[in-house]
């Protein structure tokens, strides 16, 4: 069996007395889309936030390919290509849908104050590349006719793959992406559905969060299941669907 990109062991995550995450423990394969299931409150988005670095840990390790990233700081994460998307689609309401994806272009030597104005030949050429990044990356994502519209003037859809844009441009090994599907329209579904084929058919690992069980019957290659803050089961779709224990924490089925 493969090394995992991502291992998650014995993550908690207290408020209080509330236990968010309480011991959750499993792995993410590389080059894979793995689904992330269970009933609302089963811990999945303060997952996202522990492994991202946006929450801290109570306790339990975060390991990314190989390296221990527990105590990383959510920048750092990202350097090392771990992305993350959110539910509620983010943006500057004062910048166009070009400035976002330029700001996420990875490694620009032009960041500092120094470089920038000492950078000349150098910066010029990273960023004219990291242009020609946005524009490809906004037409593959069929962004292109809104390249400048402020994020603000965009549908929840296209906001959504804006999101999807925005990890992309750092070059990320691992996406995490929170259901980007959500309150989108249909034709808008399928298509953001197609692009995440695409992004694993290029070698980019993805853990899933989605409510819509056809979306993650098509799209995953395995799932996980959570409930109460810790890791309840996984496999195939088919496997994880007629789970007695799954039925009962997911699907709200009582065992006859």
């Amino acid at each position: 069996m493969s090394t995992p990109i991502l291992r998650i062991q014995n993550l908690q995550c207290h408020f209080g007395g509330l236990r968010a995450l309480d011991g959750a423990s499993f792995d993410v394969s590389a080059k894979k889309v793995t689904g992330l299931i269970g009933p609302n409150g089963a811990g999945k988005t303060t997952l996202f936030n522990c492994i991202s670095g946006l929450l801290p840990k109570t306790a339990g390790t975060v390991v990314f390919k190989g390296v221990d990233i527990s105590t990383n700081s959510p920048d750092k994460i990202t350097n090392r290509g771990l992305m993350r998307t959110f539910q509620l689609a983010r943006g500057c309401p004062r910048m166009t849908v070009f400035e976002h994806l330029m700001l996420y272009g990875r490694s620009q030597s032009g960041e500092g104050v120094i470089a920038a104005l000492m950078g000349g030949k150098k910066v010029s050429i990273e960023e004219a590349e990291l242009r020609d990044k946005a524009l490809a990356l906004a037409k593959r994502l069929k962004l292109d006719h809104v390249l400048d519209n402020l994020v603000t003037a965009l549908s929840g859809g296209q906001k959504k793959l804006l999101e999807i844009g925005r990890a992309l441009m750092s070059e990320p090994e691992l996406i995490l992406l929170d259901e980007p599907m959500a309150g989108v329209n249909p034709a808008l579904v399928e298509q953001i559905a197609e692009h995440l084929k695409d992004i694993r058919a290029r070698g980019c690992s993805i853990l899933l969060i989605e409510h819509e069980m056809a979306l993650i019957e098509a799209l995953c290659d395995d799932v996980v299941v959570m409930a109460e803050g810790k890791f309840l089961t996984r496999g195939s779709f088919s496997e994880v669907a007629s789970n007695k224990t799954v039925q009962e924490a997911y699907l709200g089925m009582k065992r006859s």
